[in-house]
């Protein structure tokens, strides 16, 4: 299930992408294959079908991925660079979220 359309896994996240009818399934098969690997679900860091997640410092969405509105304000709102390590610095940040 790692991986596939469903259900995607990084290091000790584990996001479960699926159509309304069929999510509860999905979490259930997920959840007992973690538990009959000894591996345990902390309810207070889980997020119940919700329709945008946090994940690796993106925001992932029914209809797109997106960046953090922090992020994107601190491209923004970046003082004028005038040496060229900070220009460096600041064009390897905003490629980064191009």
């Amino acid at each position: 299930m790692i991986n596939t359309e469903e259900v995607v896994s990084f290091i000790n996240n584990i996001i479960v992408g699926t159509e309304e009818e069929e999510h509860d399934e999905v979490v259930k098969v997920v959840v007992k294959r973690l538990t009959e690997n000894d591996f345990y679900v902390k309810l207070e860091k889980s997020k119940w079908k919700v329709r945008e997640v946090e994940f690796l410092e993106e925001v992932i969405g029914l209809e797109r991925i997106k960046i953090e509105e922090v992020k994107v304000k601190r491209v923004l709102n970046w003082l004028t660079p005038k040496e060229v390590k900070y220009i460096q610095k600041f064009l390897r940040l905003a490629n980064y979220y191009q």
